[in-house]
C-alpha cells in the first residue's frame, strides 16, 4: 500500500509550512527558518523552491502575491491540517519515548 504524500514531514517541510502560518516570500522563509532553530535547520534555495511548489500543487499553500520574481505565499487550510497532524505525530513520539525510557520532561 502506497503511503499518501505528505504523511509525514520532514523538519524542512515542517519548518517551512510552520512559516507559511504568516504570509512571507521565499527570502524571508529561508531567514525565519534559521533563526527559528538557530541555526540548526538550514533550508537552500533548490529545496525551498522545490518544496514550495510542491505544497502548491498539493493546496498545501497558496500564492498571494508576486512582483517580478518575489513571490508570496501562505498556508491553505489543507497545508494548516498538514501541520497539525505532523505536530501531533511528533508530540506522540516524544510521549512513546518518555513511556520507553521512563525518562520525564527533563531530557
Amino acid at each position: 500500500m502506497a503511503r499518501e504524500k505528505f504523511q509525514t514531514l520532514t523538519e524542512q517541510m515542517f519548518y517551512i509550512l510552520l512559516c507559511l502560518r504568516q504570509e512571507r516570500c521565499g527570502a524571508d522563509i529561508m531567514a525565519q527558518v534559521e533563526d527559528l532553530t538557530r541555526g540548526r535547520v538550514a533550508v537552500g534555495p533548490g529545496t525551498l523552491y522545490a518544496l514550495l511548489e510542491s505544497f502548491l500543487k498539493a493546496d498545501m499553500i497558496r500564492e498571494t502575491a508576486s512582483h517580478g520574481r518575489k513571490r508570496s505565499y501562505i498556508l491553505t487550510e489543507k497545508g494548516k491540517t498538514a501541520l497539525e497532524n505532523e505536530y501531533r505525530r511528533l508530540q506522540i513520539l516524544t510521549e512513546d519515548y518518555r513511556t520507553f525510557t521512563g525518562e520525564g520532561e527533563d531530557i
